[in-house]
């Protein structure tokens, strides 16, 4: 693992824990609102979290018939301030921090102490998948002479035989296996839409997982989670340049 050094601004715009799970059986949604009153001065404000599905078929002179349906899946609790939302669903746990984020134990810690309350109440068979994933927004000086690669290290080509200015907009994933953890590493790169003329904003989302089966009260899914934080600084120090160090020191 390299040494990490500590950004005063740090890019991070959103950080969530996924915590995906195989429901009990006859398990109903509405009784994840038992939660809140354990947390509600923290979380406040609770809201009816719907999941959406859609079917695709063919009618009878071959023409194409889409029909959608919602269905209550669970809550979302939102803190005062809107900087941490806990979403849960009998399907799963995430947890948000939006920036400033503070650190991963601070994170981390909460929402384990989540995880726990959310455990008790949903009563889960199993988890089937973990995750964590980090947003970060780059804010560059805009200029003429503007090159993603003085600022990232894993970019998409160009061309020689193309213009380079005339890059607008680009979207770029890439899914590596990192075999050493049996996770896979998803990388996002974009740019986001211009709101300063004098400003690119290149966006790195890094989301790391592993689908497999632990008992909920398993210690290891966050020992596990531990280990990815440390992989993702891994991969955002791989992924920059030292020009963009100086941005955000």
């Amino acid at each position: 693992m390299q040494g990490h050094e500590h950004y005063s601004r740090a890019p991070i715009t959103e950080a969530i824990i996924d915590l995906r799970v195989a429901p009990a059986e006859g398990f109903v949604a509405d009784k994840l609102s038992d939660m809140h009153p354990r947390i509600q001065n923290d979380f406040p404000v609770i809201q009816t979290f719907h999941a959406r599905t859609g079917t695709f078929t063919f009618g009878p002179d071959a023409s194409p018939q889409i029909a959608t349906s919602e269905q209550h899946a669970g809550f979302l609790f939102r803190s005062r301030d809107n900087l941490h939302t806990l979403q849960a669903t009998s399907g799963g746990f995430t947890f948000n921090r939006l920036a400033p984020y503070e650190s991963w134990q601070a994170f981390s810690t909460e929402a384990k102490n989540l995880w726990k309350l959310y455990i008790e109440v949903c009563q889960p068979i199993c988890v089937t998948r973990a995750a964590i994933r980090y947003v970060n927004q780059i804010h560059i000086p805009a200029n003429d002479a503007v090159e993603l690669k003085d600022y990232l290290r894993t970019l998409p080509e160009i061309s020689p035989a193309l213009p380079k200015k005339a890059l607008q907009n680009f979207f770029m994933q890439l899914h590596i296996p990192q075999q050493d953890l049996d996770c896979t590493l998803i990388i996002n790169e974009a740019i986001a839409p211009r709101t300063n003329p004098n400003i690119v904003t290149i966006i790195l989302d890094l989301d790391l997982f592993r689908e497999q089966i632990w008992t909920s009260d398993d210690d290891g899914i966050w020992l596990f989670l531990d280990r990815l934080s440390q992989r993702k600084n891994d991969v955002f120090e791989s992924s920059i340049t030292e020009k963009t160090r100086e941005l955000i020191r």
